[in-house]
């Protein structure tokens, strides 16, 4: 019997756009507010604050504020590689590290996210495999609603808790 892999998930899901206007969502922090956080600041290599429209490259920092919550919560984290078409991964705070990729299969745009590095301790499993999992699972969602119909799905009130879009 195989063990579980506490360490890594990928989640993928089918979205009618082109591979450029996908991944564009990904690598700004302009695109980033767009369908995923509230604020997105992005930092290049010597810690000068760059324009919400500059591209991301690889030792960039970032720091990200969810919609739904203050900004007392942040992420923190570092681009890893970035090819500025069809893959880019970043470090996730303790989380791990993200490789999100763009891919074309029977005709349909995919995007593929994978997370690994999770630590494997009880913390990980629970906040970073499944609370992670899930989390990317609703943001995905969110960015197949907003491109293929317009409806952004985030819940942006930071009163209201413990609901699954925020």
């Amino acid at each position: 019997m195989k063990t579980f892999d506490w360490t890594s998930f990928q989640v993928r899901i089918p979205i009618t756009t082109s591979k450029s206007k996908l991944f564009s969502l990904w690598n700004s922090s302009a695109g980033l507010e767009t369908w995923f956080l509230r604020k997105a600041d992005s930092f290049d290599k010597d810690g000068s604050k760059k324009s919400k429209l500059d591209d991301f490259f690889p030792g960039d920092n970032y720091e990200w504020y969810w919609a739904g919550w203050g900004d007392e919560v942040a992420e923190k984290g570092t681009i890893l590689e970035n090819n500025r078409t069809d893959r880019l991964k970043f470090s996730f705070g303790n989380a791990g590290n993200v490789t999100i990729e763009i891919l074309e299969e029977m005709g349909y745009t995919i995007l593929s996210l994978t997370q690994d590095e999770i630590p494997a301790d009880e913390k990980g499993k629970e906040y970073f495999h499944l609370g992670c999992k899930t989390g990317w699972t609703f943001h995905l969602a969110n960015l197949k609603s907003i491109i293929e119909g317009g409806l952004d799905l985030r819940n942006k009130d930071i009163e209201l808790k413990n609901v699954i879009n925020s």
